[in-house]
């Protein structure tokens, strides 16, 4: 054990015929051998790429029967719905069909048939490569899909890339001035936004931006039905995209400030200010390294906020895209459709979470991998 005394350090003395090299002890500015049994720098960096490969192995697994959990209590709960599935392909037909006729059409649909019966029909014709005929749009689903999921694509990786943005900018502002103007402002702003659903915020900004000032289209891909165009579907892009990245900014800003706020607060960054590294230089290579891993794993947490707040704008702003479709395909019970939309928005959220996961384990070391 080594002890200080008189302000003079001394240092266990080592077995007989041996200097102070031999004891075991290294002169003082020179770094220690490790021990012959000890593991090097490239044996532990496999060693925990094996971990995270075993944790995802392990989380890929697991979709799979959490899909098949999912995709079939769909289908129960549909069948048991109170909603009756003629509705949505009769449409306006409904009250005038007889109810013999009505028999018979859910007879040849199969809308009588055991909700187990109708849902291994579907897995047999997913696993054949037959997504089926979507009732509520008269296409098959896989054309609808085609369709439909570019728009949803760039309208939510264009919103999560201008949230993401915001939340590092402003938060990592008032994290490192906490307590300022800027940071008791920007927090109480979060607290408003948060308790605001995306719907209202859109209606909110079609009246101000497309009604009353005119600067921007309400709603749609392009104007009055011409061929889309680069100009066209950018400008009316930019009021779904601001509104859905405005609705997930609060929670991810103040993830970031929360993180900020902790890393001052470190040993690290004392050490760096007691040797008067400037202040910036102690932001940009010790906070903010150290802030990005939780906020990443908060970005993956997100996921299903951000489908939903999707699903919500898009119906607003009549935006032509898959979570759009996901109302419709609900409202008529259109199980085809709204089956592989649940299953894809599943997969989707579960991978996006692990791919946070697996960030935040390669940039921290000490991110347990054993979920």
């Amino acid at each position: 054990m080594t002890t200080v005394q008189a302000g003079r350090e001394e240092r266990p003395a080592g077995r007989p015929g041996q200097d102070a090299g031999q004891a075991g002890t290294v002169p003082d500015g020179a770094s220690r051998p490790a021990p012959d049994d000890a593991p090097s720098v490239r044996d532990l960096r496999r060693g925990r790429h094996r971990d995270i490969w075993a944790m995802v192995g392990r989380r890929l697994l697991f979709i799979v029967p959490v899909t098949a959990a999912v995709s079939a209590g769909l289908f129960a709960a549909a069948k048991y719905s109170p909603f009756d599935p003629l509705v949505g392909y009769l449409g306006s037909r409904y009250m005038t069909t007889s109810d013999a006729d009505k028999a018979i059409i859910s007879e040849q649909l199969g809308f009588d048939r055991p909700w187990y019966s109708t849902y291994w029909g579907w897995v047999q014709d997913l696993f054949g490569g037959d997504l089926g005929l979507s009732r509520s749009f008269n296409q098959p689903v896989a054309q609808v899909i085609a369709e439909r999921l570019p728009w949803t694509l760039l309208l939510a990786g264009a919103a999560l890339a201008l949230a993401v943005v915001v939340a590092l900018a402003l938060g990592i502002a008032a994290g490192v001035r906490s307590g300022g103007i800027l940071d008791r402002g920007v927090t109480a702003l979060c607290v408003v936004v948060q308790g605001l659903p995306p719907f209202v915020m859109s209606l909110a900004a079609i009246a101000v931006f497309a009604l009353a000032l005119g600067w921007l289209p309400a709603a749609g891909l392009t104007d009055g039905g011409a061929d889309p165009t680069v100009g066209g579907v950018l400008r009316h892009l930019v009021l779904p995209v601001v509104v859905l990245a405005i609705s997930q900014v609060p929670w991810l800003l103040l993830a970031v400030r929360e993180s900020v706020v902790t890393s001052k607060g470190e040993d690290f960054v004392a050490g760096a200010v007691s040797r008067g590294i400037p202040t910036p230089t102690i932001t940009r290579r010790h906070i903010v390294p150290t802030s990005l891993a939780p906020f990443v794993n908060i970005v993956g947490v997100r996921l299903p906020e951000l489908v939903v707040g999707a699903v919500l704008v898009e119906e607003v702003f009549s935006w032509p895209g898959v979570a759009g479709a996901i109302v419709t395909s609900a409202r008529d019970l259109d199980m085809a459709l709204l089956a592989f939309l649940t299953i894809g928005t599943t997969v989707v959220v579960m991978v996006g979470s692990l791919l946070a996961d697996v960030v935040v384990a390669l940039m921290d070391p000490r991110v347990s991998t054993d979920g």
